[in-house]
């Protein structure tokens, strides 16, 4: 039986620390938040086996101005701190390259492949099955140009093995009647699911690994002892922590941490933003991504949120509350019937790689610190892949997935 302490109780924390656990380590987590109060509380609860396209392809960097200067865009971007992403950007640019595509595609498949399933298993092992669905996810387009361009990445997903279904607009009522009937071109991708409250999601795994014997400890994390070169213990903000193994899974503030171990990884903090309205007034059946609003609509329990945009800024900068108002102006035109009256608005910050993958593996500097961070857009998805694939390391053990894509050195 080992020692392991697992800094984040974020969803990627969580379930690498219940993975562990099941496995008969001594699992501690440690994080200044409760878990899934922070960034896992927010997203828009995809879990999506066909969701592998990189945020970087072909033509990205072209588009970058257009939604930087336009009033409802999915970007926005801090100038003032523009000079510190500057080489972010410049590993982006690289990764929009085909090759790098092609390559990003079928690592993130690899990731997501067995989200659906895998939660599935761990939320009715843990007494909330009725949290996942299966509906399959709906991505449509006003205009035929904005279809178009999506050629590319449907051709990479059913390339990837992942279903797409072409919808004309007959088809698209038919599946979702409260759209607006601007909508006349889409796609369909049946394989993925989603869950209906991803706060609640983290929270069900983390009493199941607290009843087991794991625990939870809420404090800050700053930095780490040494003994002999190796991490011996960790500085917080309640006192130093005594540790054997060490899992950074700590989001856009595991960068922090990973440089404080020798090892500089390139993560932008990318924050996001939701509007959630408890009274809809309309009904969806599935997820639907506007596909050139770049956001999309979730049916959860909490009633309809409404999730998107990217803006790269300090984590720990005030909100921009613009952004959640361009959700609140958006969502009405994706549904006519749509009430935004009462809604609720929320930001998080997403640990954003310049290729789109995360960063798994051991620490090249310390054999006993993993990485398992970086996750961006993907992180509730690929959680329990993530969970497998360390627990699989620290046990010495191959881990399904092939790791090499994701190693820290790789930039």
């Amino acid at each position: 039986m080992t020692d392991v302490t697992v800094i984040g109780a974020g969803i990627v924390g969580v379930a690498t620390a219940l993975h562990l656990q099941r496995e008969g380590h001594r699992v501690t987590v440690v994080d200044r938040a409760a878990p899934g109060q922070a960034t896992s509380y927010g997203n828009a609860g995809s879990l999506a086996p066909s969701s592998i396209i990189p945020m970087a392809m072909p033509g990205t960097i072209r588009q970058v101005p257009k939604w930087i200067t336009h009033p409802l865009g999915p970007l926005t971007i801090s100038w003032r701190e523009l000079p510190s992403l500057l080489p972010w950007f410049l590993h982006f640019r690289r990764a929009c390259e085909l090759e790098q595509v092609h390559r990003g595609a079928r690592a993130l498949r690899s990731l997501n492949r067995s989200s659906l399933h895998a939660y599935q298993a761990l939320l009715a092992s843990v007494g909330a099955p009725e949290l996942v669905r299966h509906e399959g996810m709906l991505h449509v387009f006003r205009t035929e140009a904005g279809f178009a361009g999506t050629a590319l990445a449907r051709r990479v997903r059913e390339q990837n093995e992942a279903l797409v279904e072409v919808l004309d607009a007959e088809a698209i009522r038919r599946m979702a009647p409260a759209l607006s009937p601007d909508y006349r071109f889409g796609f369909f991708l049946p394989d993925n699911g989603h869950v209906t409250n991803p706060g609640r999601v983290v929270e069900a795994l983390a009493a199941d690994f607290l009843r087991s014997g794991g625990m939870i400890v809420r404090a800050a994390v700053s930095g780490f002892r040494f003994e002999r070169g190796s991490p011996s213990a960790l500085v917080t903000d309640q006192g130093a922590m005594p540790v054997d193994r060490v899992v950074i899974a700590a989001g856009a503030w595991s960068k922090a941490l990973a440089a404080k171990l020798g090892s500089r990884i390139p993560i932008a903090p990318e924050r996001g933003y939701h509007i959630e309205i408890p009274q809809p007034d309309v009904e969806l059946k599935c997820p639907v991504t506007d596909g050139e609003g770049r956001f999309v609509a979730t049916p959860m329990e909490g009633g309809l949120r409404i999730a998107g945009t990217s803006e790269f800024r300090n984590a720990d900068a005030p909100p921009n509350w613009s952004r959640t108002d361009t959700l609140a102006t958006l969502a009405p035109r994706l549904l006519p019937g749509l009430s935004v009256e009462g809604h609720r608005r929320w930001m998080g910050t997403r640990p954003s790689m310049p290729d789109s993958l995360p960063v798994l593996g051991r620490s090249p500097r310390h054999e006993n610190v993993y990485f398992a961070f970086g996750h961006g857009h993907w992180g509730l998805m690929a959680a329990p892949a993530t969970g497998q694939a360390i627990a699989a390391l620290i046990a010495g053990r191959e881990p399904e997935i092939d790791l090499e894509p994701f190693r820290p050195d790789r930039f």
